[in-house]
C-alpha cells in the first residue's frame, strides 16, 4: 500500500475505531483518529465507522460539530467511507426510537427489518454472509469469495441506487454497500472480515 495515503477516521464516540485503526495500519496507511471538525474538513480520505443507535450518533456528531466538517469534505468531493452504522448516516432519515434526520448525501431511508419480512429468523442479523456485486464493482476486485461479517438490525433501503452496489440476503435482499461519486459505503464490516476485509479496504485505497 502506498505509504503516501493518508485516512483520518472520524471519531464521535460511536465507532469501532481500535479495529480499523489496526486494520489499515496493517495495510501500512498513516492514519489518524480524531474528532476536530478543522482536522475531518481538510481530509482527503475520511473514514465513518458506527454502532449503535442512529439518533444517538446523529446528536454526538451534531454536538462536536462534526456534520458541518463533514459537508464541508464532501463539498471537497473529499472520499468518505462509511461502515455500518456509518453507512446508515449517509442516508435521508432513520426510524430508529423516532424519526430522525441523517447527513442526507443519499436519499435513502433507514428501517428495521421487520420479523415477517426476515421469516422470523434473529434480529439483530449477526454473522458472516454473502455479499452480491457486479464484475464491474472495482470495491470487490480480486477477492477470493464473498463472506462479509454482519451486525445490524437497519439497513439502508435501496430505493434509487442502482449501480456500483452489493446486496445481501436475510431472508429479504437488502443493500450491503455502495459507491455513489466520492461516497463508499458497506452496511457490513471490512474491519472484522479477515481475508475479505482487508482486500477491500485496499481497493478503497487504490481508488482514492
Amino acid at each position: 500500500m502506498n505509504k503516501i495515503k493518508e485516512v483520518v477516521i472520524i471519531d464521535y464516540g460511536m465507532g469501532n475505531i481500535y479495529s480499523l485503526y489496526n486494520a489499515l495500519k496493517y495495510l501500512d496507511v498513516k492514519t489518524h483518529v480524531t474528532d476536530k471538525p478543522s482536522k475531518i474538513s481538510k481530509s482527503k480520505i475520511l473514514m465513518l465507522p458506527g454502532v449503535g443507535s442512529f439518533k444517538k450518533a446523529m446528536q454526538q456528531i451534531k454536538k462536536k460539530n462534526i456534520d458541518e466538517a463533514i459537508f464541508l469534505a464532501n463539498e471537497k468531493k473529499s472520499f468518505i467511507f462509511g461502515i455500518c452504522l456509518g453507512m446508515q448516516l449517509f442516508g435521508l432519515s432513520s426510524n430508529e426510537e423516532e424519526h430522525t434526520k441523517g447527513l442526507g448525501f443519499v436519499k435513502n431511508k433507514v428501517k428495521k427489518f421487520s420479523a415477517k419480512e426476515i421469516n422470523n429468523q434473529k434480529i439483530p442479523h449477526v454473522g458472516f454472509n454473502e455479499v452480491k456485486f457486479g464484475k464491474s464493482n472495482k470495491l470487490f476486485k480480486g477477492l477470493k469469495n464473498n463472506d462479509f461479517y454482519f451486525v445490524h438490525s437497519y439497513r439502508m433501503l435501496q430505493e434509487k441506487l442502482s449501480s456500483n452496489i452489493s446486496t445481501s440476503n436475510y431472508g429479504i435482499k437488502f443493500l450491503s454497500s455502495f459507491q455513489h461519486e466520492n461516497l463508499f459505503a458497506t452496511q457490513f464490516h471490512p474491519e472484522k472480515s479477515q481475508e475479505n476485509g482487508l482486500k477491500l479496504l485496499e481497493n478503497f485505497l487504490k481508488l482514492t
